[in-house]
This record gives structure tokens, sequence and C-alpha cells, in this order.
């Protein structure tokens, strides 16, 4: 079967592509005709669309987020995926920001701490998953998968819950000093005024 089907096809001189010998004549009068090979990528082009092939596909352009040169037929890929100035997002705060820069932006991030409320300890976000796993206590699965791919809002919103309690006194002793510093100050600027208003 082999020998019959090598026997029953011819390599185009033009495409090099395998046709069956009663055809071969007129595929290559009809290829050679229609057809050009990109002398870029090596595919065979409608002869008529050549130019919009190169243009559309290998012409050099600049990306407009880091100005690198490249194909054009591969601009959209480096944008979404490659171009170091492109946004990602964090994934412990979920804060936009150049590609380039969330390497250093997650080593602050996710050194950040988070209370255990199951075991009372403190825990670094980049490690909060591994140990809700291991935590006696701790939900496993579904809750402690979805911590992870979308933490910022529910974990923002949990600590909050959880630790200002814990803050709560902290937070109205710098309230009343503020407030103390505010009344001085305002005290002062109303003394002054009665005394320069007779000077004048």
């Amino acid at each position: 079967m082999d020998m019959v089907s090598e026997e029953t096809s011819t390599i185009c001189a033009h495409c090099n592509r395998p046709i069956p010998s009663t055809n071969i004549d007129l595929h290559f009068v009809h290829c050679s005709r229609n057809l050009e090979k990109c002398k870029v990528c090596g595919d065979m082009v409608p002869r008529n669309t050549i130019e919009d092939h190169y243009i559309n596909t290998h012409a050099p352009v600049a990306c407009s987020l880091c100005s690198e040169t490249m194909e054009r037929g591969i601009l959209d890929v480096h944008k979404g995926e490659s171009c170091p100035q492109r946004i990602a997002t964090c994934e412990f705060c979920e804060f936009p920001l150049p590609a380039i820069d969330m390497i250093e932006h997650q080593d602050v991030c996710g050194n950040r701490t988070e209370l255990c409320n199951h075991c009372g300890k403190y825990i670094r976000l980049r490690e909060i998953y591994v140990h809700q796993t291991m935590c006696n206590g701790a939900t496993e699965g579904v809750a402690g998968s979805s911590r992870v791919r979308r933490p910022a809002p529910e974990r923002r919103a949990r600590a909050e819950g959880r630790v200002g309690s814990t803050f709560s006194h902290k937070h109205v002793l710098v309230s009343i000093a503020i407030t103390g510093v505010a009344l001085i100050l305002g005290s002062l600027i109303f003394q002054k005024k009665p005394d320069s208003n007779p000077s004048q």
C-alpha cells in the first residue's frame, strides 16, 4: 500500500507538497501562477496578497508599551504575555502594576502578615495557604484555594474584622491625640487673632 501511495503522488516543485500524480501538471500550472513562497516564513501565500501578508505578519513594529521592535504577527502575544511594561495584578493585594515592578512589589506585599483565626498567629501572606492546610481546624478545599486565587477583597475584609478589635484601643488613643493637637493649635491661632487686631 505504501508503494502504491508513493507511486501515485508527486512532490510539486513549486510548493513542495505531495500531489496526486494524475493531477500534478494541472496543479503545477495553477500553483506557480497563483501562489508565492514567503521569503520570511516559507508559507505559500496567494500571489496577489504577498505584500499584505508581509505587512500584517512580518513587518517590524514597535511595542507601544516598551518600544521593543518585533514582527507584527507576534505583537499581541508580546503585549499580553512577555512585555515588561504590561499591566499585571498582585496576587496578594490585586494592585495593578507594570510587570517589571511586580516581583519587587510582591516580595514586600507577600511579607505582610495576616492573623490566622484558627491558631491566633500572624502568618505571611505568601505562606497563608500552606499554613491553612496544616493549621488545626483550618478549612481545606474550595475555601482555601479561593483565598489564593482572589485574596485581596475577602482577605482584607476578614483581616479588618479580626484585627479591628485588636487595634481599636490604639486607634482611639491616636484619634484622641490628633484631636488634642488640633485643639491646641486652634486655640493658639485664635489667641493670636485678638492680640493682633488692636495693634492694627
